[in-house]
């Protein structure tokens, strides 16, 4: 699971993403669960892509109120088809990229909790897979944009698998361990605009190469 991470501003997502500029406003910075942050995704006539800021967490349509009692900013995508919350913008096509300089995952391999930082070896953002949705407050009439980050089984990868607390009633094999789904370039308007099934197809862990990855704590890159 993902729980925070440090998001570009908006002119570099534009840049990226070649979205037009004049946007919605962000600067950028860390951003956490319930908090406000950016995502990518198609316009309402599917003809181009738009840059949205909007809640970390996403509201199901079935919600009282936008302050959930359980946690939305991470969805599994095996589960995408039956979880209440996420199978209808699953099924309608609402997806979107989440841009992040970096992430943070917690890493217990000594015992205690040591935060890594993981940024692209190329320097480039990562773009990562997630969906939104568009939330009416029945009281108020508001419409809230909302988003949740995409995390797939991550127990067979030589990286992934070293993050988060193991559980010790489980074999090493089956900790159901959790990545986010790194999106390359090629596949982000696939991503946005393919069918389901084609969207599907685009869901994999990224080889440990495309990695830079270091505890915070100033310590030794992973390939130092």
């Amino acid at each position: 699971m993902c729980n925070r991470y440090v998001s570009p501003a908006a002119a570099e997502i534009e840049r990226t993403w070649h979205l037009k500029s004049g946007g919605q406003p962000w600067a950028g910075g860390e951003v956490y669960p319930r908090s406000l942050g950016p995502f990518v995704r198609q316009t309402a006539d599917g003809q181009d892509a738009e840059l949205v800021v909007g809640q970390w967490g996403l509201i199901p349509w079935f919600a009282k109120t936008a302050k959930l009692a359980y946690s939305t900013n991470n969805a599994r995508f095996e589960e995408l088809a039956q979880k209440a919350s996420y199978k209808q913008p699953w099924a309608r096509g609402q997806r979107c990229i989440i841009p992040a300089w970096s992430f943070d995952e917690p890493c217990w391999e000594t015992g205690r909790n040591v935060w890594w930082r993981f940024a692209r070896a190329d320097g480039q953002p990562w773009g990562l897979a997630g969906l939104w949705s568009r939330w009416t407050d029945p009281q108020s009439g508001e419409l809230i944009d909302s988003y949740t980050l995409l995390t797939l089984n991550a127990d067979a990868h030589p990286l992934m698998s070293r993050m988060h607390k193991p559980d010790p009633k489980l074999p090493a094999d089956q900790q159901d361990k959790r990545s986010v789904v790194v999106l390359e370039p090629e596949t982000w308007a696939p991503w946005l605009q393919a069918t389901v099934p084609v969207a599907s197809s685009l869901v994999g862990l990224a080889p440990v190469e495309v990695f830079e990855a270091r505890p915070l704590a100033s310590g030794p890159s992973l390939f130092d």
